[in-house]
């Protein structure tokens, strides 16, 4: 069975944007391939950050991932700066990455454009990611279009530490598992969705709550009036309908907008009606566990003891074959 590693920031409370292009198709793949699923609270701190809330960012977002379907009896899940492999593997790998790789990465100029200081951390952000993924010895990586640059670097840093170091052991080359989800924007239309943007609905909102922010949002910028046709290819608001609507409604919606059957908050009360019947159930899962805090703290401890068997078995090798000293047993009582 093929082994997957996918990773989410704690960046507090899903929304539809996460449950959408990535959290809805781990759901699926628990129940195919040996899954490991991990907040990456290490990755979260290579941007300002808020020391006050991080740690309970990272505990909503495990109760996201729990509410919204993924089984701690079918799949690891785990907090990333639990399993301290993570951060070794991370230095190790670093010995082989060609600084000029990582400066050409995208994600990290456009990133580092927007600062005027740039940390490290940011630089080496694709070095964490290949320390997480082989870490594990994962070879299916569930990514968007925007991440296969990364991916491919981690294919480029294992293909350097085996040709440098194997001898018996290897890492795999991981392939991308690319997501058939079209992208989500944010409620205003303008850029991706994001918590810090406002732009948001989350997977834990009232109904009434979902429906006051559908209002406003923005449609196919085309339809002037009431009576002007729409193209619901270009309306983020039909991408959504994608993600909660069954296809008969999808039909009967785009075939309303192009002819200006319906107006705009006709179909967005057909979208909050199927967003509602959908997320109930989440928002209620999450808000039992809200109330159970150390069951949730035992699911995550448990899910990083499995991690960290893993990772352990793959740093002795890994530490073998880079020459390193052995450590002593605990009770040696070595000086």
């Amino acid at each position: 069975m093929a082994r997957v590693f996918s990773g989410i920031q704690p960046s507090g409370e899903l929304h539809i944007g996460n449950y959408l292009g990535a959290v809805q198709n781990w759901v699926k793949l628990q129940h195919q391939h040996d899954c490991l699923f991990c907040v990456v609270d290490l990755h979260a701190v290579t941007q300002p950050y808020d020391t006050a809330t991080l740690a309970q960012r990272t505990t909503d977002m495990a109760i996201g991932l729990f509410a919204s379907g993924i089984d701690p009896a079918r799949a690891v899940v785990f907090v990333q700066s639990h399993v301290p492999e993570h951060a070794e593997l991370y230095w190790l790998l670093n010995t082989v990455t060609p600084l000029g790789e990582l400066e050409r990465q995208t994600q990290f100029k456009d990133k580092a454009q927007r600062q005027e200081s740039v940390p490290a951390g940011l630089l080496n952000y694709p070095v964490l990611q290949a320390a997480d993924v082989l870490l594990y010895e994962a070879t299916l990586v569930p990514v968007g279009e925007d991440q296969l640059q990364h991916l491919e670097l981690m294919r480029e840093i294992a293909r350097r530490w085996n040709t440098r170091f194997a001898n018996g052991f290897s890492f795999p080359e991981p392939q991308a598992l690319l997501s058939t989800a079209k992208r989500v924007l944010g409620l205003d239309g303008q850029a991706k969705m994001s918590k810090s943007l406002g732009n948001t609905i989350a997977l834990f909102d009232a109904p009434e709550t979902i429906w006051e922010k559908l209002k406003p949002a923005a449609t196919d910028p085309a339809r002037v009036t009431r009576k002007d046709p729409g193209n619901p290819d270009i309306c983020n608001i039909f991408t959504i309908h994608q993600g909660f609507s069954p296809p008969a409604t999808l039909t009967l919606v785009a075939h309303n907008c192009r002819t200006a059957g319906w107006g705009c908050l006709d179909c967005k009360r057909v979208l909050a009606d199927n967003m509602i019947a959908a997320l109930t159930p989440i928002r209620e899962r999450a808000e039992r566990l809200q109330t159970e805090p150390r069951r949730v703290a035992d699911l995550l401890r448990a899910g990083a003891a499995k991690a960290r068997a893993l990772a352990r078995r793959t740093m002795t090798q890994v530490r073998r074959r880079m020459g390193f000293l052995e450590a002593a047993d605990q009770g040696g009582g070595t000086v």
